[in-house]
């Protein structure tokens, strides 16, 4: 499973492209980091992914999990986001009357 690498210097908005254009393409989205910074900048990343992409009727959501990882021989605990990909409803249409109170008088 290959994975969007997200460091604390990463650009939230490239990434976020990166993930909308996976799920555009129907590509199951996998993001790790290693770091505060970096979590931060992959939250940052999914919340303007989702901008960008519930227009389209598309919403996202994510899913943390820890994994341990070697990073130049040295075991360091990286979180892995998962993002799940969820089909938006159309609205219900709107009454051009108002609906009654209840309780009230006729």
């Amino acid at each position: 499973m290959d994975f969007l690498k997200v460091s604390s210097k990463s650009s939230p908005a490239s990434v976020a492209g990166a993930i909308a254009g996976l799920v555009k393409d129907e590509v199951p989205v996998n993001m790790q980091c290693v770091g505060a910074g970096a979590v931060n900048q992959a939250i940052k990343a999914i919340a303007i992914a989702r901008g960008f992409l519930i227009p389209t009727g598309v919403d996202i959501s994510c899913a943390p999990t820890f994994s341990d990882v070697e990073i130049s021989g040295e075991t360091r605990t990286a979180i892995r986001i998962a993002v799940y990909v969820h089909a938006l409803h159309a609205p219900a249409p709107v009454s051009a009357e108002p609906a009654p109170l209840e309780g009230a008088a006729s």
